[in-house]
């Protein structure tokens, strides 16, 4: 497969190709939680976001193990999970799936992607990398999980009763792990900050 990667355009590479992909999917799974009351959209939603979560993992995996890793995916994938997190975030929010104190918890995370976002911007003109800590990746996964729940919403309740009160959970749980991981990356990140 490496033989393959160093013929192929690395923009077309199969890793980037599940990352537009990602991007793609947040203005279809938006645009259909417009219409929160339809329970069709509601779990046509899901799938979509279902299908593009997956493809968070695979990307970067089949880019290692397939040595496709290029300077254009390490760019665009955590721009394309932080689209897809914060525009489902916000769609919750406005459509009161997220509502009362469990906002707090959405206001955590959003907070969270934009400090680590500046922190690798500026890390990145000293060359320095950010590693993904085991923790970052265990807040990941909870929090697709949580939105995935939120996403099906009241849809959901017919097919697993108390689907909400699960998603409002994990999404809770997934603000606590965020502020972990987020004062984490603070506190590597400022190794690097001169006085």
């Amino acid at each position: 497969m490496a033989m393959l990667s160093s013929k192929t355009n690395p923009r077309w590479a199969l890793p980037n190709l599940l990352t537009y992909g990602r991007v793609v999917a947040v203005p279809i799974v938006v645009g259909l939680m417009f219409w929160p009351e339809e329970y069709w959209t509601r779990w046509t939603a899901l799938g979509i976001y279902a299908i593009a979560a997956i493809t968070d993992f695979f990307d970067g995996y089949l880019a290692r193990i397939w040595s496709q890793q290029s300077a254009l995916g390490r760019m665009l994938d955590p721009i394309a999970d932080k689209l897809l997190v914060s525009a489902c975030l916000m769609m919750l929010v406005a459509n009161h799936d997220i509502s009362g104190v469990a906002i707090w918890a959405a206001i955590v995370i959003l907070c969270r992607e934009i400090l680590v976002s500046g922190m690798r911007e500026f890390l990145a003109e000293l060359r320095v990398g950010l590693p993904v800590s085991t923790v970052a990746k265990w807040k990941t996964t909870v929090q697709l999980l949580a939105l995935g729940f939120l996403i099906v919403g009241p849809a959901g309740e017919e097919v697993l009763p108390g689907n909400i009160k699960i998603g409002t959970t994990l999404l809770w749980i997934s603000a606590i792990l965020t502020l972990y991981t987020g004062w984490d990356y603070m506190r590597a990140g400022m190794k690097y900050v001169e006085d």
